[in-house]
């Protein structure tokens, strides 16, 4: 075995663990990155249950391998974890037969030892553990960027919202001592990460395992005091975002003026039937909390439509809901029941033509809010982290603004965009569309 390939599907947890996959891979086995899956030794999916799509795409992935394996490479290994992994377990393999390995979310350290054992038995392994013990933190990581970093402080959930999966393939609420995530973002830091992103299913309940209360804005105030420059986190629960964390993200300007705040719907009876403890009153009032607070905030947040018994006049409220919170974006999904979760055993289900119809105007909201925010950047100067070239043009590096706005702009005459990358510039922004800004460097 020479090569690897990872493919990842959903959250920015599985990012995460796709990293630490990477590191072991190179670290633990000498592997090293394939450039397509067809032709790596060792090709695993780390995959995500939340919704149908990804599942599906899993599948179409997963199958288009069986003819390499059939044919030029009968001795790739495909491994298959992450949710899918986890809650499907043994079962995995009646539909994907072709899958060597299956392990879940709590045992990604084991798939070093996981791949040795197909490899030398030529049949298939199944390890997925009910509980972990311990962070994928601990493993060696290979980073996406060398400037960014996804920094875990918790795993799991306790909220159990109806339609969700994840408390049952990532297991109860987990937090890691304040002292070790510290630590571990000094260690970032030190090894020139500019950029931290601190991750967990609430990541304002932070601690409340651990100290009996939540200490997430002592948390961020001491990762920000580490020397990074710029501190993101996800994601928030509106029940649990409290002002002392409004007063954070106020006043530390390492702390990045960006909130992901998924509402999900904009109906009361929804927001129930969906068990997210919180109503549409408290969470405009909660936004209009934040905008006096941090008045320059950018907000995105969670919609799902379709939930089982969604009605035109509870769609009219959420629509009515994102036109009033004026987001920046919105992450738009169809409702796709998951097995397992109490949401799946609803009988009053919508029409898909219902769904789609409804899916459409909410997008058509979402385009105008977005645009809407983006015209007040024009003129103004915006400091941005480089990422890299536009896909569509290698003269025109891309990155983003602190408040998580893309940025285009032309290499200046003689300047190298690899030079650039993980760089702070100055964009003097003279153009704004729905997704994105365009302008020129200043000076």
């Amino acid at each position: 075995m020479k090569t690897y390939f990872v493919r990842t599907f959903g959250c920015q947890m599985n990012k995460h663990d796709s990293e630490r996959i990477a590191g072991m891979l190179e670290t633990e086995l000498g592997l090293h990155e394939a450039e397509t899956p067809e032709v790596a030794d060792v090709v695993v999916f780390n995959t995500c249950a939340v919704r149908e799509g990804a599942e599906e795409r899993l599948r179409g992935h997963v199958s288009s391998l069986k003819a390499a394996k059939t044919g030029d490479n009968p001795d790739v290994i495909i491994a298959v974890g992450g949710c899918i992994g986890q809650r499907d377990g043994e079962t995995l393999l009646s539909y994907l037969p072709h899958v060597d390995i299956v392990f879940g979310t709590h045992n990604v350290g084991s798939l070093p030892s996981l791949i040795a054992s197909a490899s030398e038995s030529r049949s298939a392994t199944v390890e997925v553990l009910s509980e972990g013990t311990e962070f994928a933190s601990d493993l060696p990581s290979v980073r996406e960027h060398p400037w960014h970093a996804w920094l875990p402080i918790t795993v799991g959930c306790d909220n159990f919202c109806t339609y969700c999966i994840v408390p049952y393939v990532r297991g109860r609420e987990r937090s890691r001592p304040i002292e070790e995530i510290v630590a571990e973002a000094e260690k970032l830091v030190a090894d020139g990460v500019v950029e931290i992103t601190l991750l967990g299913q609430n990541v304002n309940s932070y601690g409340r395992d651990l100290y009996g209360e939540p200490r997430f804005p002592e948390a961020l105030r001491r990762v920000a005091a580490t020397g990074v420059r710029r501190l993101r986190f996800v994601t928030s629960h509106p029940k649990d975002l409290s002002d002392e964390t409004i007063a954070v993200m106020a006043s530390v300007p390492e702390v990045c003026r960006y909130l992901h705040l998924p509402v999900q719907s904009g109906s009361n009876r929804i927001l129930k039937a969906m068990n997210r403890k919180y109503t549409r009153e408290s969470y405009l009032a909660l936004v209009d909390r934040l905008y006096t607070e941090i008045p320059d905030l950018a907000v995105s947040t969670d919609v799902i439509v379709g939930f089982p018994g969604e009605t035109d006049e509870d769609f009219e409220q959420t629509l009515d809901l994102i036109r009033r919170t004026g987001v920046d974006q919105a992450f738009t999904f169809l409702y796709s029941p998951r097995a397992g979760t109490p949401a799946a055993e609803l009988e009053n289900t919508v029409p898909r033509e219902v769904m789609q119809e409804r899916f459409d105007r909410l997008v058509t909201v979402v385009q105008s809010s977005a645009f809407a925010k983006n015209q007040r950047f024009i003129g103004t100067t915006q400091e941005v982290l480089v990422e890299g070239t536009s896909r569509r043009d290698d003269t025109v590096i891309t990155g983003r603004t602190e408040s998580n706005k893309v940025v285009h702009a032309p290499l200046p005459e003689g300047a190298s965009a690899a030079s650039l990358g993980g760089t702070f510039v100055r964009i003097t922004i003279d153009e704004a569309q729905t997704w994105f800004l365009s302008g020129h460097f200043k000076g």
